[in-house]
């Protein structure tokens, strides 16, 4: 099976994962000029939640969160700027930066992952 299609099958199980945790799912896979954002949700008490999921399938190359190293963080933020942007959502709306690191047998969700940062 190809990476792509392994990240979209796993993206789809995080997003059951967090649906049974109490989420709402607003959007998959968010494209814009600054990068992609794997899935776009809302927590139970309102938040956005921005979130990255990583898939590993073994830990020979490390925990799955630890690929969301300071270069994707910020592409994060960026694309969450276009986001909000676009969707009207102001500094008054409570937002934040989760990852959902996921392996066969388990998926762990990081709340809170990393604070915005800037360029």
């Amino acid at each position: 099976m190809n990476k792509r299609l392994i990240g979209s099958k796993e993206e789809t199980r995080a997003g059951k994962f967090l649906e049974d945790n109490g989420c709402r799912v607003i959007q998959k896979n968010f494209r814009c000029s600054a990068g992609e954002i794997d899935i776009i949700f809302l927590d139970k008490d309102d938040t956005v939640c921005f979130g990255e999921v990583k898939y590993r399938e073994n830990e020979e190359m490390g925990f799955p969160e630890e690929a969301v190293d300071n270069k994707k963080q910020r592409i994060i933020c960026r694309v969450s700027d276009h986001y909000r942007a676009k969707n009207g959502l102001d500094e008054s709306m409570s937002f934040r930066f989760d990852v959902i690191a996921v392996s066969p047998s388990d998926i762990k969700w990081i709340k809170n992952a990393f604070d915005y940062r800037e360029r």
